[in-house]
């Protein structure tokens, strides 16, 4: 009895995995490509390069794992079942004595899996992802010079410098027919002139750098002398820094939003205190966090109830179902997280209130629906 229990569950599992490793990736590649294109734009601009936007979008993983890993737990789940169920699998089990309870025991034993891996990924990873996201963005946008020029207007790169453009696009980084005049300590003139430029920020230096083709270097270290004459130098490609920071441009420490905190600095701080967060905000926190992660072992349960339907009623109704019971339920967690850290209703009442709901209705529909199915099998069956 042991080893067809244990054939049985990795068959459902085997047929799990496919279902769950699509729906994961699509998910990711559905939710980062929306964030893929905003950053892009807004760093383009900027100025900044290609890695500092892969860069941001690896500190984003985390973040939209914790989305997409409960729903495609669900997704997969549905999809397993409800293909067992149109081949005639689930009757045949069924027929076998196997209960509806019998056979989702291995998804429930996926879901406390992934829901120890959620209490990692909400408490841990997330708090400091979330922190790196924002680090980097911040110097994505306040290192080096990369000011937004106009057409015909004059630009202070620094006290001895001034830069202009005739032509300005993409945010201010794409320039044509450019000119700079300089002006060194030693009295040293250079006055550059290029038919087009391109202001970058350099991860390596941090600093603002400006490509430009196609110009000359008129250098005049002595304006007004006899026998002086300017040199001029013709280039097709040069870079030329712009602006080095003088000091490392520093982000904030972390730890000023509860988000950034991990679930022992929240536990920490909720014991002890901390300047500029009240304690019901660190309180709704932790217990959101804890309350996501409790939640996911109770999808499998939902979605091996509603994927069972009637003979005459379409797949897709079942499907329907179980997302808008997981997005209301998310939607409906999250609104009682603000309105607990703003003090407007109390904790248990806006967040272990609806997970109470969920946690017994879960179960409660698998029981209903295996109940009923064995009151058809006893109806069925022949006298």
């Amino acid at each position: 009895m042991k080893q067809r229990a244990s054939i049985l569950d990795r068959y459902l599992l085997w047929q799990m995995m496919p279902p769950f490793v699509i729906a994961l990736f699509a998910m990711l590649v559905a939710l980062l490509l929306e964030r893929l294109l905003v950053l892009f734009d807004y760093l383009a601009s900027a100025g900044s390069s290609l890695a500092t936007c892969i860069a941001l979008l690896t500190d984003l993983l985390p973040h939209y794992f914790g989305i997409a890993l409960p729903a495609a737990l669900c997704i997969s789940v549905f999809l397993t079942i409800h293909g067992m169920s149109d081949n005639n699998e689930i009757d045949a089990l069924q027929a076998g004595r196997v209960s509806l309870l019998r056979i989702s025991r291995p998804f429930m034993i996926v879901g406390l899996l992934l829901g120890a891996v959620s209490v990692l990924l909400y408490g841990y990873i997330q708090p400091v992802a979330r922190y790196d996201y924002r680090a980097g963005f911040y110097f994505a946008a306040h290192t080096g010079w990369a000011p937004h020029l106009q057409a015909g207007m004059f630009a202070s790169t620094s006290d001895t410098a001034v830069m202009t453009a005739d032509s300005v696009s993409h945010g201010g980084t794409h320039m044509r027919r450019v000119f700079i005049r300089e002006v060194n300590k030693n009295g040293l003139a250079h006055i550059i002139t290029a038919r087009r430029g391109m202001l970058t920020i350099s991860d390596k230096t941090r600093s603002t750098q400006m490509d430009l083709w196609d110009g000359e270097i008129v250098d005049d270290p002595f304006p007004g002398a006899a026998n002086h004459k300017p040199t001029v130098t013709h280039f097709s490609h040069v870079v030329r820094v712009i602006d080095h920071p003088a000091k490392e441009t520093t982000f904030r420490s972390r730890g000023i939003d509860e988000r950034e905190l991990t679930l022992f600095e929240l536990a920490h701080d909720l014991r002890y205190g901390v300047p500029g967060i009240e304690y019901r905000t660190l309180r709704a926190e932790i217990d959101f966090r804890i309350a996501h992660a409790l939640a996911i072992p109770f999808i499998p349960p939902l979605a091996v109830a509603l994927a069972i339907g009637s003979r005459r009623r379409k797949s897709v109704w079942g499907l329907i179902a179980v997302s808008g019971i997981l997005v209301g339920f998310d939607q409906m967690l999250m609104f009682g997280h603000s309105l607990a850290a703003t003090g407007r209703l109390p904790i248990w009442l806006a967040i272990w209130v609806p997970e109470a709901l969920f946690c017994i209705g879960c179960p409660a529909t698998l029981l209903r629906r295996s109940r009923g199915s064995w009151k058809r099998r006893k109806l069925v069956r022949p006298s």
